[in-house]
């Protein structure tokens, strides 16, 4: 299953997400290395961890259900993204880069739910 669920261009981009996020955070300050840091990265891997896992599950009605599991984590992940943006541990620059990247795995994501009825 999950052979099948890494060919989604909605997994593809959710795995580039929690790459970027793992980039990005590697210089947060060293007292955050248990809070926001932890916190962003768990919220990102959840995203393509629960595309894999819905996939996994076999039914429409289960995939759906971590589709919308992945949906939350994500928008998660884009509030955590802004606040790392204004404590100033990421510039402008980069939260845009980032969170254009997580806008389009969230459309992607919608039409993949949508598509599931």
């Amino acid at each position: 299953m999950y052979s099948d669920t890494s060919k989604l261009l909605v997994w593809q981009r959710s795995h580039e997400l929690v790459l970027n996020i793992y980039e990005v955070t590697k210089d947060f300050p060293k007292d955050e290395q248990f809070g926001l840091t932890s916190q962003i990265r768990r919220a990102a891997v959840s995203v393509p961890s629960n595309i894999v896992e819905g996939k996994a599950r076999g039914s429409s009605k289960e995939y759906k259900r971590f589709l919308l599991m992945a949906r939350g984590s994500l928008e998660e992940t884009k509030y955590q993204l802004l606040l790392a943006k204004d404590l100033k541990y990421i510039d402008e620059k980069k939260y845009k880069e980032v969170l254009n990247l997580a806008m389009e795995t969230g459309r992607l994501l919608a039409g993949l739910i949508k598509s599931l009825g």
